[in-house]
């Protein structure tokens, strides 16, 4: 019918006195126009009214899914179909220009390819952000993976393009492509680093989006806030980011605080140095003085007993320190600091506790504090460990100790002042 149609319409314009090729021209060029019109009209149908539609539907529902499938553009992509299948299905109408027809359809169908890899591409971005939102992708980045297959994707979609345009299979092109598989090696050698590297990171749960790494050889320490094939980007603590290759990952060291976050508590090691001039046995006038410290009144009952008796049963004259046991300032210190800190709020008793001694040094000897606060956030934990040495920097000249420092101007000054 529509065949019919156009030959009467042609027999008209020859009759209106046009030759034969202008009549053909001018046929041509009104079936153009009417597909253009019809292609517009299926663009804005599908884009004004069904698009709108759908959108109005989705922001009706109660799930959240379909406003992740919108927002992501899948819609308007398949949209954007429409005017090509119309252009395929009139093309039919191009009678006496079968090369045009010819040439408009093979442009129609690399469209249609296009569109449709970028169809699977947004459908794809939104499965995987649904996939976030899901309990079972915690600690389950997939990111490479999808990522993977938009490459795949696209490569297929390559393929298939470059088999119309030739009009050979793409097993056949598939074939070919060996010769240049070495070629292809070099040129994505990044993005095949990257996809073993993201295979071992999520296989060995090694970094999560959201984890605390440090990694000095690439200036990177803070939390991960996206994980890809070829890099994984970090925002450090003073918020610049930093990008690191993800191959490097599993070929270079880094560490991961997520073990400490996931503990509930934090190491807090940290030592000060006590002048090794200021140790001494406690005297009655400093036994008198401890006793009045709360915290030390049962510790200093018992361990008064304890040497008391020891003392009896070895004969220790004791008019001699020396002869016997004997409390020290330092041992009833660190006896202080134990009890204060297991008694403070912000320590973790269940996790390694310790006070201790280093090893002396020409700087004095270190008195170590090897415990574990239980707040694992950054700004609360320096804020406990500032207070808990706070408090001990001014006990300690209560038990008759000096923390050693090196001489400053002031301390020279006085020294000759006093000369």
């Amino acid at each position: 019918m529509i065949e019919n149609l156009l030959n009467k319409y042609q027999e008209l314009l020859i009759g209106a006195g046009l030759s034969e090729n202008l009549a053909i021209v001018l046929e041509n060029l009104s079936v153009f126009l009417v597909i253009a019109l019809l292609a517009f009209l299926a663009d804005r149908i599908t884009k004004r009214i069904l698009v709108v539609s759908i959108k109005n539907l989705v922001s009706k529902t109660r799930t959240k899914y379909d406003d992740i499938l919108f927002k992501k553009k899948v819609f308007i992509r398949i949209a954007h179909i429409a005017p090509a299948l119309v252009i395929n299905a009139t093309i039919v109408f191009f009678i006496d220009a079968e090369g045009l027809a010819i040439f408009i359809r093979l442009l129609t169908n690399l469209y249609i390819i296009l569109v449709t890899s970028l169809v699977v591409d947004s459908l794809l971005s939104a499965l995987h952000e649904i996939y976030l939102q899901l309990p079972v992708s915690r600690g389950r980045n997939i990111k490479g993976y999808v990522q993977l297959l938009k490459i795949l994707i696209y490569v297929i979609a390559l393929l298939v393009a470059i088999s119309i345009i030739t009009e050979k299979p793409v097993s056949g092109l598939l074939a070919g492509i060996g010769a240049f598989a070495a070629v292809l090696i070099l040129v994505f050698k990044d993005t095949i680093l990257g996809l073993v590297a993201s295979i071992q990171i999520a296989a060995n749960n090694m970094v999560h989006v959201g984890d605390w790494i440090s990694m000095p050889s690439h200036n990177a320490d803070g939390d991960v806030i996206d994980i890809g094939i070829n890099t994984v980007k970090v925002q450090n603590w003073d918020k610049t980011i930093s990008t690191i290759p993800t191959y490097a990952l599993i070929s270079e060291s880094f560490n991961n605080w997520r073990g400490m976050s996931e503990s509930g508590g934090r190491r807090i090691k940290r030592s000060i140095n006590i002048d090794m001039q200021s140790i001494r046995f406690v005297d009655e006038k400093m036994l008198d003085k401890f006793k009045k410290i709360h915290v030390l009144g049962d510790y200093i009952e018992k361990k008064e007993k304890e040497i008391e008796e020891h003392n009896k049963k070895i004969g220790a004259d004791e008019s001699n320190l020396i002869n016997g046991r004997r409390m020290t300032n330092l041992g009833t210190f660190r006896k202080y600091l134990e009890i204060y800190l297991q008694n403070h709020p912000k320590i973790n008793r269940d996790m390694t506790f310790l006070i201790r001694h280093l090893q002396p040094t020409e700087r004095g000897i270190p008195i170590e504090i090897y415990v574990f606060s239980n707040d694992v956030k950054w700004a609360n934990y320096e804020a406990i460990q500032a207070d808990i040495f706070d408090h001990i920097l001014s006990v300690i000249p209560e038990f008759g100790l000096r923390v050693f420092q090196d001489p400053s101007g002031d301390d020279f000054k006085s020294f000759i002042s006093n000369r």
